[in-house]
C-alpha cells in the first residue's frame, strides 16, 4: 500500500524513489521555503537539510533545485493540491452548465469612462 504525505499545498507520494525526509524536504522545497526555514521547522541543523536535497537531487539526476521539484512532478512523486481543487471545479462547472454559460459584458458606464479618459489622452498629446 501506498502511503502519502501532505505539507501544505502539496501531496507526496511514499515509495516511488525518494525517501520520507526527502520528500519532506522536496515538498517544503516546492513550497518556496530555504534550508534554513526547512531546519527550524524540523528542528534540525541545516547541514542535515542541505545532504537530504543533495541526495534527492542525485536521485532524480537534476543539479538545482528548481529542477528537481519539476522532476519530481514529472515522475509523479509530488503534485500540487490546487490540481485537485481545479479538477472539482471543472467537474462542478460541467454539471451546472447554467452557471458556467454566464457571460459578463462591462457595464456602458465603465465603457463611457474608458471613451472619455482616450479622448482626454488624446487631446493633451495635440496640445
Amino acid at each position: 500500500m501506498e502511503s502519502t504525505i501532505v505539507d501544505g499545498a502539496w501531496k507526496g507520494h511514499l515509495g516511488r524513489g525518494l525517501a520520507p525526509r526527502e520528500l519532506q524536504f522536496v515538498l517544503s522545497v516546492a513550497q518556496g521555503l530555504t534550508a534554513k526555514e526547512i531546519a527550524r521547522a524540523f528542528d534540525i541543523a541545516p547541514g542535515t537539510v542541505v545532504k537530504r536535497l543533495a541526495c534527492a537531487m542525485y536521485k532524480l539526476g537534476v543539479h538545482r533545485q528548481g529542477a528537481m521539484v519539476a522532476e519530481a512532478m514529472r515522475r509523479q512523486i509530488i503534485s500540487p493540491l490546487c490540481l485537485l481543487l481545479a479538477g472539482l471545479i471543472a467537474l462542478h462547472a460541467a454539471t451546472d452548465s447554467e452557471m458556467s454559460r454566464r457571460d459578463r459584458r462591462p457595464s456602458e458606464r465603465r465603457f463611457a469612462e474608458m471613451r472619455l479618459v482616450r479622448r482626454a489622452d488624446a487631446l493633451e498629446l495635440t496640445v
